[in-house]
């Protein structure tokens, strides 16, 4: 059996107890090396082998779980944050569905989560924005252009661009290209979650200055949109003069 584990933002203590449990468990780890935090290793019983999949191609990650499968053993692929977003699961999924090896699927916490918590932010404000495009520039790995920067800006909602630092001033560009005003808020969270989390508020004017002055090329995410300034409606939600299906609203 393979379990595929969403690692969480950064933190240790913010994997799920699911997913701990199931790495407490593994006799094989397989993790990201280059983005999933070693402190959550700590959580794997003794004896347990473990791999870093930052060395390997996918079909070295799947002849792994296919020695550990011929052997009883458990497999965890921990990925990190949550492995639906950018997580490159779905050829592994297709490949063990070819082997006719189980699998199942622990969700974890995003880094856009872990970056609205460490901005202390809410991406869907009323009457500002209430969608979130979650991106990346166009990079090495093409991107449709039907789903580029400059065509989603148009739009002028909340925007979260993973993988996409080292190449702010593109990003930069697209986005005032696209709709943005320069003026726009924005912010690069570096390391979101982790003890040596940073945080980097500027605009989207002055968004490639702000990467390039602080030295950022990756493990960062850059959040934009008018959700980071202070203007917005109260939710209807709690307001007493709205009526919900549990309260009145007040005359």
């Amino acid at each position: 059996m393979v379990h595929f584990v969403g690692a969480g933002s950064g933190a240790p203590d913010l994997i799920t107890v699911r997913g701990a449990k199931l790495l407490g468990e593994a006799d094989v780890i397989i993790y990201a090396g280059s983005l999933v935090n070693p402190a959550l290793l700590t959580y794997a019983k003794d004896g347990c082998a473990i791999h870093d999949s930052a060395k390997l191609t996918l079909e070295q990650v799947i002849d792994i779980i296919k020695a550990a499968e011929a052997d009883g053993k458990l497999t965890v692929r921990l990925h990190t944050g949550d492995s639906s977003i950018y997580g490159a699961v779905r050829e592994q999924f297709d490949a063990l569905d070819a082997l006719g090896i189980e699998y199942d699927v622990c969700p974890g916490v995003s880094a856009f989560c872990g970056a609205a918590a460490a901005l202390k932010a809410e991406y869907t404000l009323p009457e500002v924005s209430q969608s979130v495009i979650i991106t990346r520039a166009a990079g090495r790995t093409p991107v449709p252009e039907r789903e580029s920067i400059r065509a989603f800006a148009a739009h002028k909602a909340t925007m979260v661009l993973f993988l996409s630092t080292s190449l702010a001033a593109d990003v930069q560009r697209e986005l005032t290209e696209g709709g943005y005003a320069p003026a726009t808020p924005a912010a690069i969270v570096y390391k979101a979650t982790w003890p040596d989390e940073r945080i980097y508020r500027c605009t989207v004017g002055t968004l490639a200055d702000t990467v390039k002055a602080n030295g950022l090329t990756k493990t960062s995410l850059i959040v934009v949109g008018d959700f980071l300034g202070t203007d917005y409606e109260r939710s209807k939600l709690y307001d007493p003069g709205f009526t919900t299906e549990y309260r009145r609203a007040e005359r």
